[in-house]
């Protein structure tokens, strides 16, 4: 595999990370990186960069911030969002790979595209849930915050510097994996 396409799988796994805290933000700088002219997208994909694209992205990416701000709506969000995410991290990772065999473009798009995405979008949701549950969603503002701030961050590392953003993505991805450890039913306590 060149260079190049590690660049490319990089920059999609981080894109699909975001997309796991929110769904519209990877969406958002994909496409506006795209019309930039800094990322070139696989053929099919090439109208994410058009400004019809980008503006339409923008949009949606700030009505799906705001409403995230809003309690008890937010966990609706959630609720709509996980699938929307899988979704999502699919299609940036696969928008990302070029000149790559479409059995193993797919491949990669749903296993680490797809996957990551949930994975993130999981824990997320779950967090919030605890968080309305546990302050009656007066705190859910602040983890919004901090996810949309995530998504942000690791979707402009992904799109300027791809290999950083790999780490985040590993990091994020860590800590995931050790809450779920924490938070699973039947886990005994050592």
């Amino acid at each position: 595999m060149s260079g190049e396409t590690m660049i490319s799988v990089f920059l999609g796994i981080g894109l699909a990370a975001s997309a796991g805290f929110r769904v519209f933000v990877p969406l958002f700088a994909l496409s506006l990186a795209s019309y930039a002219g800094l990322w070139d997208l696989n053929e099919n994909w090439q109208w994410m960069g058009s400004l019809s694209a980008v503006i339409i992205m923008g949009v949606a990416t700030m009505a799906e911030v705001f409403g995230y701000f809003i309690p008890w709506f937010d966990n609706l969000l959630d609720s709509v969002a996980i699938p929307l995410a899988a979704l999502a991290g699919t299609a940036v990772m696969v928008s990302t790979l070029t000149g790559m065999d479409p059995v193993i473009t797919w491949t990669l798009a749903i296993i680490a595209g797809g996957g990551t995405a949930t994975a993130i979008k999981g824990a997320a949701a779950g967090t919030r849930l605890t968080s309305t549950v546990t302050t009656g969603g007066v705190a859910n503002p602040a983890v919004s915050a901090v996810e949309t701030a995530a998504a942000t961050t690791i979707s402009l590392a992904s799109v300027l510097v791809p290999v950083l953003a790999a780490v985040l993505v590993i990091i994020v991805l860590a800590f995931v994996f050790r809450i779920y450890r924490k938070l699973r039913p039947g886990r005994r306590s050592s």
